[in-house]
């Protein structure tokens, strides 16, 4: 029997310490090292955000991953879309995803994302300051699909649409040469006897159109639409906010961006249509004032359960598959602690999120 809808949270393996994390943000830093320190910015801003039913888990732990799935199965939740770092052939933050393969626990639909940008300071403002380097060349391009078709594509709980893997780049724009990339990651899977489902999530300047006709299956919204603050919608929003708050400090770039999550909503429900071959996404809320050391952030203001699920029901009914196996609807982000960007229960609305998902999923 196959599902009408179903839905796949993405999955933030960053909760646990590793080599690299020590040296670059001090000795046991995780994703919980910025959630816990963060503070209201202005009057009513919610933070911290706190785990509630969870705790502050940590993914090294096979009971962390097998309470992840189960929560996540109970209220409705297909699979786990998990970001995938991948650098010449060294990964960070690979432990959970290798321990999931290797144990074969928990029994849940997984899928990789390749996070593919430059790893850089970004969290606290320091863009320019490069951690690791992505390089693309035809010969990584080889190695790393040989390495996921050998390790990853075969696992059976593999998210797969019509027998094929489904595998998702970040950031396609980035590549000097994607159509090409993309030629060499299908003949590599071809010797391997796997024909690749291939999906994208975000771009900037350039049109999901034309990388999607660079040799994809499918484009993948990613919310929120921050990166698209030049359409005039968001533009004008952020001006308009700007003049009315007292709260922030104007400079050429250093203030806070507030989007009223309702308003957001509202207008993403407005202008949802099917014009190309994309998989639709919402969110429940953002905020990645913990990982800003500056004023310099995005927030969604008054997020609630109930506005979320407004959104997400009217893509329930509007989203048309594009056949029985492409009826995916994305939610960014399972577990973004750090980003105001959650399902898993906070100690402000505990499950609310999770019990309005499988509401609207049941209806």
């Amino acid at each position: 029997m196959k599902l009408d809808k179903r839905l796949i949270a993405i999955n933030l393996p960053q909760f646990h310490p590793f080599k690299e994390n020590d040296e670059w943000w001090g000795k046991g830093f995780t994703e919980w090292t910025n959630v816990t320190k963060a503070k209201p910015r202005f009057k009513g801003h919610y933070q911290p955000h706190l785990p509630a039913d969870t705790g502050f888990y940590d993914l090294r732990l096979p009971e962390a991953r097998e309470m992840q799935a189960e929560m996540a199965r109970k209220y409705g939740i297909y699979g786990f879309c998990y970001y995938h770092y991948w650098f010449n052939g060294k990964q960070l933050m690979e432990r959970p995803v290798n321990e999931i393969l290797a144990s074969g626990k928990p029994d849940f639909p997984f899928m990789l994302c390749w996070a593919n940008e430059n790893w850089t300071r970004a969290w606290d403002g320091g863009e320019k300051e490069i951690l690791i380097e992505q390089h693309y060349s035809k010969e990584d391009d080889v190695a790393h699909m040989e390495y996921l078709c050998k390790n990853v594509f075969s696992d059976p709980r593999y998210i797969r649409i019509d027998n094929r893997p489904f595998f998702a780049i970040y950031r396609p724009d980035l590549f000097p040469n994607i159509k090409e990339s993309i030629q060499i990651w299908r003949e590599t899977a071809a010797k391997f006897k796997m024909n690749l489902y291939l999906g994208f999530m975000r771009i900037e300047k350039v049109s999901r159109k034309e990388i999607l006709n660079a040799g994809f299956d499918i484009s993948i919204d990613f919310q929120p639409h921050f990166t698209y603050s030049s359409q005039w919608w968001l533009n004008k929003y952020i001006w308009a906010n700007l003049f009315r708050t007292k709260i922030l400090r104007i400079s050429a770039k250093d203030y806070p961006t507030l989007i009223d999550y309702k308003e957001y909503v509202k207008h993403e429900i407005d202008c949802f249509g099917q014009h190309i071959r994309e998989f639709p996404c919402i969110t429940p809320s953002w905020d990645n004032s913990p990982r800003r050391l500056s004023d310099n952030y995005w927030a969604l203001t008054n997020s609630t359960p109930q506005t979320y699920a407004t959104w997400l029901r009217t893509i329930l009914d509007k989203f048309i598959p594009f056949s029985e196996e492409e009826n995916f609807i994305f939610i960014n982000a399972w577990n973004e602690w750090a980003e105001g960007n959650h399902l898993e229960p906070d100690q402000k609305w505990g499950l609310s999120y999770l019990e309005e998902t499988k509401k609207q999923l049941e209806k």
